[in-house]
């Protein structure tokens, strides 16, 4: 299995080197070279086991002979295992046709632990076996960060930097950045926006000076292999309500595209994915695009759903470089128009998006009063970004016998304020969790530079320090 980038000058690789790679050096994004499929029978095999197993039949398909399926077992049950639910990625139903897929059920209560605690024992297991160290250098909107440092602390073969926007992020979402102690991983609150952090991210990995010195090495969904491990919640939920003998329908939470992408990958491999629906809050450019064939800018304002605080959607390059007909030079001049104009058109337009996606986005009072009503209805407490799907699902799912499934993003205590703000209740974090608000934080205020950012991570990073020896 070989991997190519979407801009289409940097080498094919293999999954090991995808996966220590994150970005490709021509700043694009890897995908397969070709989709691998699963048969009917196959995807039926799955019934009835657990997660881990499901997870080593999907990513074993993409690991092309990387590591023993026996290893990947293993470190399928230890990234796991970690988990608070023995089903890992629990459905739970509130509607007649309605479910609620829980993917926060992780150490940092976030879906972004399903991706990365099995990452962190991928990239240790490759890192040891070729003697190696990396840097890892991340941005976030809230979830990632957490989740990385949760998944990577302590390592001897790893050290984290981890961008967020100042004063943008949940207390909850900093602190689980900031409390870790082990002088392995680092968060860095950038004056800026999301955005800011992504760019502040892609402009070290383009720097190729400096990523090959420190060894850079991305978990952000630009990662394949993060892609790949979120594919695995698709085919155990859609097999536990009757797939591959009937369809369902996913309405997903959605900012940076790597979730709904990996819906997308599960559709491409041959799960029966009836409609793939964007849930979006107000900054609705991935609805807009849907609608109308362009994707614009036109800022971000901070919301109660801030993981979804984002206008450059990474992952939507996946999507459009295989949409577009593979083609490198339309995506690399689309994304030059978008640094440029912060415009670009899609080729095919409306038409060819909404023959896989539909999309519906959120007000802040729509999103607040959807949360009361589930409440109301069926006694389920919906955090925001998860709101937000289950308004596209009601808005953009046709009623009928395929199941609806919406994806529960994170769980509600990582948004205390706005939660008791909406319901009147503040939701609780689990008791293992019970010292995070009171915890000294540790953390680092850069300004929105390259230079200062590489600076500090070129000061702190083992495997920089390791080559000037």
């Amino acid at each position: 299995m070989k991997y190519i980038s979407t801009r289409g000058s940097a080498p094919a690789l293999g999954f090991e080197d995808v996966l220590l790679a994150g970005l490709a050096r021509d700043g694009g994004l890897y995908v397969p070279e070709t989709w691998p499929t699963l048969s009917r029978e196959a995807i039926a095999s799955l019934a009835g086991r657990l997660f881990p197993e499901v997870a080593v039949e999907v990513i074993s398909l993409f690991a092309g002979g990387a590591f023993a399926r026996d290893e990947l077992l293993d470190m399928a049950k230890a990234a796991y295992a970690t988990f608070g639910h023995p089903a890992v990625t629990p459905l739970v139903q509130i509607g007649s046709n309605l479910w609620i897929l829980e993917l926060f059920h992780g150490p940092t209560l976030a879906f972004k632990d399903v991706a990365m605690q099995l990452l962190a024992r991928l990239m240790d297991h490759v890192l040891k076996r070729r003697g190696r160290r990396a840097t890892i250098v991340g941005a976030t909107s809230g979830d990632t960060g957490g989740a990385a440092i949760e998944a990577f602390r302590g390592s001897a073969a790893v050290d984290v930097v981890i961008l967020y926007p100042a004063g943008r992020v949940s207390d909850v979402q900093r602190r689980m950045m900031t409390t870790p102690r082990e002088p392995n991983v680092h968060a860095v609150a950038i004056d800026g926006t999301f955005d800011d952090c992504q760019a502040l991210v892609k402009g070290m990995f383009n720097d190729h000076a400096f990523r090959d010195r420190m060894h850079l090495a991305g978990v952000n969904s630009i990662n394949w292999a993060r892609i790949v491990a979120q594919v695995t919640y698709y085919f155990a939920a859609a097999v536990a309500l009757g797939a591959p003998h009937r369809p369902v329908s996913f309405a997903v939470p959605t900012g940076n595209f790597g979730d709904i992408f990996a819906g997308y990958v599960a559709r491409r491999m041959g799960l029966p994915i009836e409609r793939l629906v964007i849930g979006s809050n107000v900054n609705d450019i991935l609805p807009r695009t849907v609608a109308t064939g362009v994707y614009e800018k036109r800022g971000v304002t901070p919301t109660t759903s801030p993981s979804m605080d984002i206008e450059v959607s990474s992952n939507f390059e996946r999507y459009l470089f295989e949409a577009q007909g593979r083609d490198s030079a339309l995506i690399r001049a689309q994304m030059a128009a978008l640094a440029q104009s912060g415009r670009f058109e899609v080729k095919g337009g409306p038409e060819l998006l909404s023959r896989d996606f539909a999309a519906a986005s959120a007000t802040e009072a729509e999103v607040a009063e959807a949360i009361r009503r589930t409440r109301e209805a069926s006694g389920y407490m919906a955090e925001p970004h998860t709101a937000c799907g289950l308004i596209a699902a009601e808005r953009c799912l046709p009623p009928g016998p395929v199941p609806q499934i919406v994806l529960a993003t994170a769980h509600p205590a990582k948004f205390p304020d706005a939660m008791e703000a909406i319901l009147g209740e503040r939701p609780g974090l689990p008791p293992r969790l019970f010292s995070l608000m009171t915890d000294e934080e540790r953390t680092s205020l850069l300004p929105n530079d390259l230079a200062a950012v590489e600076s500090f991570v070129e000061e702190r990073a083992r495997a920089g320090a390791e080559r000037m020896a």
